[in-house]
């Protein structure tokens, strides 16, 4: 599981997968540079490149997770930075239910398994339990631009096929920012950053179940319009 360098493109895209099962076996820094390296190129707008990025590993990882997850159980309401959207209604509603199913049908959570589901939600807050997370921050006094947010986006797809190309899995999530002022103590980030997603990264674990889960997508015909194309 995993990509190698000599893949194509394509395979690379092709073949990635979110991945949320790891193995417990570090990552080396020079590998994740050159990740990194490749991930900054990717597009941004008037080449402002507003991102920034906190990889964090073994003991201050470990309280980040321990952090996340005691104030959720304890009830402290999230505190994420970068703004949500309101619940998921229709169609795309029906997309988030389906993967779900798909997760909890690879991992055998039946839905009435009230603990099962928890815990796999606190799975989250703890980043997956992956050896490295990446916090993606950018510049707050760009805060009012929309292109920040696209640029940001942009650059974490570049970083998760990047690592993908190198063996490594990932998947991008908010779990693991929801309780901002514990990740930003911990990961000693500055206020003048906003904490927008964190991305846990490592070595898959082929025998976890739900890393052999593949998303749905919708087709071309269906997310795209053509026009001009039958014209002479």
């Amino acid at each position: 599981m995993g990509g190698t360098p000599d893949q194509t493109y394509a395979e690379v895209v092709l073949g990635r997968r979110s991945i949320r099962g790891y193995l417990d076996k570090p990552v080396p820094r020079a590998l994740i540079e050159e990740i990194l390296a490749m991930a900054m190129r990717s597009p941004t707008s008037m080449n402002t490149q507003p991102w920034h990025f906190h990889v964090i590993t073994g003991a201050p990882l470990d309280r980040i997770r321990k952090g996340n997850t005691e104030n959720i159980l304890a009830g402290v309401p999230d505190s994420r930075e970068f703004r949500r959207s309101e619940a998921f209604a229709g169609v795309h509603r029906e997309r988030q239910v389906e993967v779900a199913k798909q997760l909890f049908g690879a991992m055998g959570i039946a839905r009435d398994d009230a603990a099962a589901r928890q815990d796999w939600v606190l799975r989250g807050f703890r980043q997956f339990d992956a050896p490295v997370c990446v916090i993606v921050t950018y510049d707050r006094e760009l805060s009012g631009s929309d292109d920040t947010a696209f640029d940001c986006g942009a650059v974490t797809t570049a970083l998760v096929n990047a690592a993908w190309s190198r063996g490594l899995g990932c998947v991008i999530n908010s779990q693991g920012i929801m309780q901002s002022p514990v990740v930003r103590e911990h990961a000693g980030i500055p206020d003048d950053q906003v904490i927008m997603k964190a991305v846990a990264m490592g070595w898959p674990d082929p025998d976890f179940p739900a890393n052999a889960v593949v998303s749905l997508r919708k087709s071309v015909e269906e997310a795209a319009r053509f026009v001009g194309f039958d014209q002479g």
